[in-house]
């Protein structure tokens, strides 16, 4: 008798179907895709905007879209739902990774943490000096943090398209540093650029807190049964005046990162299940008719991972290949079309904008990081040169997202919001575009210093 249970053949179209569907899994996780349907995105958006149909784009975008029940109804424009609604699922996915980062990532360790956030410091900081330096007199002054931020996603996208070749940490590296940079923009939006506060909106938001604090106090771990907490917090926040997207960072900083207290661990159910329905008789009769082993093995399932990682994974391709193209699509579309670059505060915006980001964050990443290695509050990680420091700081410039996302909070004025966008993009395209000939050069010249005959 075979001591190994017996396999059994699966047919061809479903064999193709399970390798298609993991294929396309793997597929929906790479930070170089996402960062192709970006810029897909923000091209098409700018062809709209500008071609014979543009006034469809602006049509399509003031469309009002309405939520209510009765009497009760809430509408707003569908720009509105995308850039304050949606938009909170994206930084709900900022807020786990920051949270992760704390607990056993690059900010674990106050020693380890310190290169990435001087560095993150000094491509904030001085970007905003280049900025203000263009603006001071004619400019506007309050669009300084439009350049301040990266855009994670295409920064390690265009990390990815260098290959294997580039350290990992490096690579973590410039995760890091970007992570702190939402970090800083986070803070920054939440009291820089929110509006005269309405301290009666804080109860609702309190109450919010209050029920997905009493919904983990119990043990609930079910992410739909915190959407509803999630939305009074949402709601809250808005009424407060502070930019509603502030949600998704809080409730993603009170995602837990352990997995919840049983009375078996995941894997010790899994086995137990497992020799239960294997034993057959009385346990596989049980097991066959009774619903609790399927809860169980969905259970252990689920907390074989802790919430903040579990979460985090589903929610990736949805904000990766939904919320962030849709983002870049309804708000990269600038009209060309009477322009006035020609006026000095015009001007001044998209000119400082594009050269903090070009010229900026690679100074500020670079200058701080040597600071702070001289002074032996750290030194650089393992593998990881000078010229690979200059790479993060080049990569850094790319600021999209982030950077179009608090244009729109700095400047009301559409000129200036116009201005303000040409250089975002203009400013990422040029950093991004130096990066890739840097990290060539840089990825060359590793290559040429290694003894000959290590292995690559």
């Amino acid at each position: 008798m075979s001591l190994h249970p017996a396999r059994h053949t699966l047919p061809r179209a479903q064999l193709l179907a399970e390798r298609t569907f993991s294929a396309l899994g793997r597929f929906l996780h790479i930070e170089a895709v996402s960062g192709v349907v970006l810029l897909i995105m923000a091209v098409a958006a700018l062809w709209w905007a500008n071609s014979p149909v543009a006034a469809s784009y602006e049509a399509l975008w003031h469309m009002p879209v309405s939520f209510g029940v009765g009497e009760l109804v809430f509408s707003q424009s569908l720009h509105f739902w995308i850039n304050d609604g949606l938009m909170t699922i994206f930084f709900l996915v900022v807020g786990m990774e920051i949270r992760r980062e704390i607990h056993e990532g690059a900010l674990s360790n106050v020693r380890q943490a310190a290169l990435p956030i001087a560095a993150a410091v000094g491509g904030v900081a001085v970007p905003a000096l280049i900025y203000l330096a263009f603006n001071a007199q004619a400019g506007a002054p309050q669009g300084w943090a439009v350049p301040t931020a990266t855009d994670i996603a295409f920064a390690v996208g265009v990390l990815a398209i260098l290959g294997r070749s580039i350290p990992s940490n490096l690579r973590i590296f410039l995760l890091t540093v970007a992570i702190i940079d939402d970090v800083i923009a986070v803070l920054i939006i939440a009291f820089v650029y929110s509006g005269g506060l309405n301290y009666s909106g804080f109860a609702v938001a309190g109450v919010g807190l209050l029920m997905v604090l009493g919904l983990q106090r119990i043990g609930i771990w079910t992410a739909y049964a915190y959407v509803i907490p999630g939305a009074v917090l949402w709601s809250g926040l808005l009424m407060t005046g502070a930019h509603p997207t502030l949600a998704g960072v809080v409730l993603g900083l009170m995602t837990p990162v352990v997995s919840v207290p049983m009375r078996e661990r995941p894997v010790e159910m899994l086995t137990r299940i497992a020799r239960d329905i294997a034993q057959g008789g009385q346990a596989g009769q049980r097991a066959a008719g009774t619903d609790w082993p399927l809860r169980d093995l969905k259970v252990a399932h689920r907390e074989l991972l802790p919430p903040v990682v579990r979460v985090q994974q589903a929610l990736h391709p949805f904000v990766a290949y939904g919320v962030m193209p849709l983002f870049a699509l309804a708000n990269a579309g600038v009209s060309l079309k009477g322009l006035a670059l020609s006026t000095d505060s015009a001007s001044a915006v998209m000119m400082g904008v594009a050269a903090a980001l070009v010229l900026g964050k690679p100074l500020g990443v670079l200058a701080a990081s040597w600071l702070a290695v001289k002074a032996g509050w750290c030194r650089l990680p393992q593998g990881v040169s000078w010229a690979g420091i200059g790479l993060v700081g080049l990569l850094a410039g790319i600021g999209f997202t982030m950077s179009i996302f608090i244009a729109m909070l700095a400047f009301s004025d559409p000129a200036l919001l116009s201005a303000a966008k040409i250089g975002v993009l203009a400013g990422s395209a040029v950093s991004a575009g130096l990066g890739l000939a840097w990290g060539a050069a840089y990825l060359a010249s590793e290559r040429g210093a290694r003894p000959r005959g290590a292995n690559a």
